[in-house]
């Protein structure tokens, strides 16, 4: 079906966009909204509630363009294929698998599939404050409604959960069980938002992983670089982005995270666990374990030892 081109035109959107009536193999789950009020009045799913849900896959000629928005957040996660997105106006964005697209609520939008690659997509309308809470921190200052997920796998799980739960029925256990793996896709995409992404995006997390399974070494910042293939000063650049803290702030809080775990589950004595987690001056681990933990090791495994004494 061709959206009426005068009328786009009129509410600014001289191109035309051509909606498809369905998709072979296809899921769609609308709430009625007699169903949608009464759960805007729950306790939980008030504050997080999945309106609408599907799957298209292989969309040829499915787009949208609504001039004054939808009225709730839209989310869109791209499989295979491309298309393109436009929020107010902004310039059309191209969107590629692996991106997840954000559209907030009552601004107006247009999509498309692409006519020679037509995306596959997971999608789902989700209203309520805290998915407002989620929209101000992934489009904070303008940002792209297009985010590259550092984990597509797992968003596309969660929808494929949020569809599922809409298909068995529209009770309040499903609407909560649909409300629950939509947040998760919403938590996927604002992370890989904040941790941002780029060229050298994948260097960094190759370079985070190695750390968390050689704790026990000892690393220079110039040989981190050079293990992700890049400069010095980019590398550094690049990880405080992704990590929010410098290489050496987020070393030091992996071994005392791993510290934790040995002072908590083993009677390794504080110089030994020092020698685990890479440092060879137990004091000088001690000094580095109360800069994040406000306390000696010593204190802090007496600590718990002292909690877990202590009555329910």
């Amino acid at each position: 079906m061709k959206i009426d081109e005068p009328l786009i035109a009129r509410r600014g959107y001289p191109v035309a966009v051509y909606l498809q009536e369905g998709f072979l193999g296809q899921r769609l789950r609308v709430l009625p909204r007699p169903v949608v009020k009464e759960a805007q009045n729950h306790p939980i799913v008030r504050r997080f509630l999945v309106t609408d849900a599907g799957y298209f896959p292989h969309a040829a000629e499915h787009g949208r363009a609504r001039a004054h928005g939808a009225r709730e957040t839209v989310v869109m996660v791209c499989t295979d294929g491309a298309g393109w997105v436009e929020v107010d106006g902004s310039g059309p964005q191209r969107v590629e698998r692996g991106d997840a697209v954000v559209l907030p609520p009552r601004v107006r939008h247009r999509y498309q599939a692409d006519r020679q690659d037509p995306w596959t997509i997971w999608w789902a309308h989700v209203t309520g404050d805290d998915a407002d809470d989620f929209v101000s921190v992934i489009l904070k200052d303008g940002a792209s409604p297009v985010v590259a997920l550092r984990d597509v796998y797992s968003a596309v799980q969660s929808l494929e959960e949020v569809v599922g739960a809409l298909e068995e029925d529209e009770s309040m256990p499903m609407l909560v069980v649909a409300a629950g793996a939509a947040w998760r896709v919403l938590t996927q995409i604002t992370a890989s938002r904040m941790q941002g992404a780029g060229p050298g995006n994948d260097r960094i997390r190759h370079v985070q992983e190695y750390l968390r399974n050689n704790l026990d070494t000892t690393f220079s910042v110039p040989e981190l670089a050079a293990m992700a293939g890049l400069s010095t000063s980019h590398f550094s650049a690049l990880f405080r982005t992704a990590a929010e803290v410098s290489v050496k702030e987020y070393l030091k809080r992996l071994r005392s995270a791993r510290a934790r775990e040995l002072l908590l589950t083993t009677e390794l004595p504080v110089t030994q666990i020092a020698n685990a987690v890479g440092y060879d001056d137990a004091l000088y681990f001690s000094r580095q374990f109360r800069a994040v933990n406000g306390v000696s090791p010593t204190q802090f495994r007496q600590q718990a030892d002292f909690e877990s004494l202590a009555p329910a």
